[in-house]
């Protein structure tokens, strides 16, 4: 199904985003560009152990050092903790009784310039009791492990259960049952734009914040919290944002630390991490350990499977239920599975702390994909076959109750496979050459209780142009031109004469924030609204004028005329003076909330409507691997998703690049983090391999419109779907191209020759080659 893109002037055209020309000048300004007079710099002192019991902090000596303005430890908080939820609420801001991974925050100073501040920390002498550390998921569920928190015992943060169906019954009843482990360790986000945040009090105890954010919404609310002040009083101000992908959901400490350091100084501060501070301090992706047993028929219909999951959390609980659901929500919405159980527990460590990411879950995802690939093969199947007969189909219900409406998955897989010539390829490339096959899911947000709705507003110059207001925000993925060609589609404007207010917390109204993915689905149609909510104003007005029926009325090239008769019309601009002069001037209101199971929690109660609507996507990559150094090329990569109807199909395509080069090119074959005692031994872009222009093969995204029925003019999540898809298709198809299964995570060289060279376990070259296994039923 696709939309007719003639009815519409603006809505589905490739259009030049209204950020485009100040980022690509250099003249956008992000959190560390900002200059206030008397700023001060904030520097913050962090733990050099993992795990300590701090005994005292003497900041005496920091305090005496002309040109500090102010120096603060726990002592001078409120000890206020943060969890994203009220029953993981375990991180202070600064820590008062024992730091608990290398980084942690301990003290904060504010000083005329850098190297005051620097050398105040220097100053500052803090008498730890080193602790016992656990650094790895097996260490931290040791029965006799020292506790990062004492109130959890062996470690475990959050468990997830979900049992659904008879699994043990179809596992027993199944054709082939096999079960694997797969692994991988932490990743990172690695945004263009280390964190920054800068902090203004006013002579009222109000403050205007300014730093990377999801959702400034989102990040008001908990500030005001540890900061104890009400919500009015803190206000976070619109800024260029340089990348989120999951890591800016959240309060930072850096965000109170700077909040902190103002209110006491009574003047601007700034604090900037350096590249190993963005790393460490600000969130990383989990590591992860994942077994599979999956139960097949002899066609290829999955029957049952059971899923374990143990997350590598860091310190703290961060988004930790949400991060032990995803990967398995991610696969339920994209595999029908009628007998399903899974068990999730994000577990404590002394490392970083962890969090959301684009491709969270690389070892579940992949796992799945992959051991449908081995089961594929022991049974003489077509791979593509096998996920056809497993893939959603629209109108079903996923096992933990949410209904899928739109869903072109089927036609994703259809049309990547066509276009990467899949089915001729598949075992019959050259020697070291492969092929694979990915499939994932995406949610267009998720229950978030009274902060899931967004709302905006539209008013008008007496000139006749249009301001939009809203507190939806753009972090890179061009949410701002998807507001503008929205208003602009209604109201029969260009463009570039809509105005934007957006993402401010003071004049802007309440938004979940776009690391749901749902800032299209909601703020979109929050804009939609508003705007007909305009126009229906406007045609009253004109209508009048026109002596004709509102109903009969278009907008259309700065002008409401009658349809079919453009010369009986007025000027825009006209009509909203007329307006003032009648006394009843356009304000256009609109607001929205996804219809989703508000009784559905992540831990209690993981069952309900999960999200309004689901994205899909499917995504082939053909490698070829050098046996000798097993350095990986990739040839080509085709990437579909079914996006609902693609508002400005340019920046869609762009995202699904994006996502091509994190899920596929970075997060399959390079990028982890090492670690030694704690330590990261990699925070920096000298060792930690994010892929460049250069390493990016070619790609041919295919862009899939089902037109959802709630979304704005069919839209939904664009992009996420293709970020997972393409790590299983890249990891299958390196797997199609040595003859032999990794399934640790990313792919880098040394284990693909050590695969190479033990030649163990075989992947199959063509579907029919495998041998079946012992655990297939005689």
């Amino acid at each position: 199904m696709s939309e007719d893109r003639t009815q519409y002037k603006y809505i589905g055209r490739s259009l030049p985003r209204v950020d485009s020309r100040a980022k690509a000048t250099g003249q956008a300004r992000f959190s560390a560009d900002l200059s206030f007079p008397r700023m001060l710099v904030g520097k913050v002192l962090r733990s050099p152990y993992p795990h300590a019991r701090i005994l005292n902090i003497d900041v005496t000596r920091a305090k005496a050092l002309p040109g500090v303005k102010a120096v603060i430890t726990g002592q001078d908080t409120h000890g206020e903790k943060w969890g994203v939820f009220p029953y993981t609420r375990d991180m202070q801001m600064l820590q008062t009784e024992k730091v608990r991974y290398v980084g942690d925050e301990v003290a904060a100073v504010a000083a005329v310039d850098e190297d005051t501040a620097l050398e105040a920390l220097g100053l500052i002498r803090v008498d730890y009791d080193i602790l016992p550390a656990v650094f790895t998921i097996d260490e931290a569920l040791a029965d006799d492990a020292p506790l990062v928190h004492e109130d959890h015992p062996r470690n475990r943060n959050v468990e997830v259960n979900i049992d659904v169906g008879e699994v043990d019954v179809a596992l027993l009843g199944a054709y082939l049952v096999r079960t694997d482990t797969f692994t991988a360790p932490e990743d990172d986000y690695f945004m263009a734009e280390p964190y920054a945040v800068c902090a203004r009090p006013d002579a009222d105890g109000n403050i205007e914040v300014w730093c990377p954010n999801a959702g400034p919404h989102m990040k008001a609310k908990p500030l005001a919290n540890v900061l104890k002040l009400p919500m009015s009083r803190v206000r976070v101000r619109k800024i260029a944002i340089g990348g989120a992908f999951g890591g800016r959901s959240e309060i930072s400490p850096a965000d109170f630390l700077c909040s902190l350091l103002a209110l006491k100084t009574g003047r601007p501060v700034k604090i900037v991490y350096t590249r190993e501070e963005n790393t460490i301090t600000v969130r990383q992706g989990h590591g992860m350990v994942v077994t599979h047993t999956t139960g097949m028929d002899r066609e290829g219909r999955v029957a049952a499977r059971s899923s374990t999951a143990h997350l590598d959390g860091g310190a703290y609980s961060s988004t930790g239920p949400i991060a032990v659901s995803v990967p398995f929500l991610c696969m339920e919405q994209t595999y029908r599975l009628e007998n399903v159980r899974f068990h999730g527990v994000r577990v404590y460590t002394n490392k970083p702390v962890r969090g959301m990411i684009r491709i969270h879950g690389r070892a579940y995802a992949c796992g799945v994909d992959m051991q449908l690939d081995m089961m594929a093969a022991d049974l003489g199947l077509d791979p593509v076959d096998v996920r056809l007969k497993n893939a959603r189909r629209p109108g079903e219900t996923t096992a933990t109750k949410s209904l899928v409406g739109s869903c072109g998955l089927v036609e994703c897989i259809e049309k990547v496979v066509e276009k990467s010539g899949f089915r001729e390829k598949y075992g019959r490339l050259p020697k070291w050459r492969g092929i694979g096959l990915g499939l994932n899911s995406v949610q267009t947000g998720f229950p978030l209780g009274i902060r899931g709705g967004s709302q905006a507003m539209i008013k008008f110059n007496e000139d006749g142009g249009v301001s939009v207001i809203s507190g939806v925000v753009d972090n890179g993925q061009g949410n701002d031109q998807m507001i503008v060609q929205i208003a602009a589609e209604v109201l029969g404007v260009p463009p570039n004469e809509v105005d934007l207010i957006t993402a401010d917390t003071e004049v802007t109204a309440n938004d979940p924030g776009s690391y749901s993915m749902v800032s299209t689905f909601a703020g979109g149609n929050a804009v939609r609204l508003a705007a007909e909510d305009a126009r229906r104003q406007l045609f009253e007005v004109a209508a009048d004028q026109l002596e004709a029926n509102p109903a009969d009325l278009v907008a259309r090239d700065r002008k409401i005329f009658v349809k079919g008769s453009p010369q009986r019309g007025l000027a825009l601009a006209k009509v909203v003076r007329l307006a003032l002069i009648q006394g009843r001037p356009v304000m256009g209101q609109g607001s929205y909330s996804p219809r989703v199971d508000h009784g559905r929690e992540w831990v209690s109660n993981p069952e309900g409507q999960l999200s309004e609507a689901f994205s899909f996507g499917a995504t082939a990559a053909e490698v070829e691997v050098d046996p000798e150094t097993g350095q990986v090329k990739v040839l080509n990569v085709v990437a579909a998703q079914d996006c609902g109807y693609a508002l400005n199909p340019m920046v869609v395509e762009g995202q699904f690049e994006g996502s091509v080069a994190m899920g596929g090119q970075g997060g399959m074959l390079t990028e982890f983090h090492a670690w030694a005692g704690g330590h990261c031994l990699n925070p920096t872009q000298l060792d930690y391999q994010v892929p460049l222009a250069v390493d990016m093969p070619p790609i041919t995204p295919i862009i899939v419109e089902t037109i959802d029925p709630n979304g704005p003019y069919g839209a939904k999540e664009a992009g996420m779907s293709v970020a997972m898809s393409a790590a299983q298709a890249y990891a299958c198809a390196v797997a199609n191209a040595i003859g032999h299964y990794i399934k640790d995570f990313p792919l880098t060289p040394d284990k693909i020759v050590e695969a190479i060279r033990t030649r163990a376990p075989r992947a199959p070259r063509e579907f029919g080659s495998g041998n079946l296994f012992d655990h297939v039923k005689k």
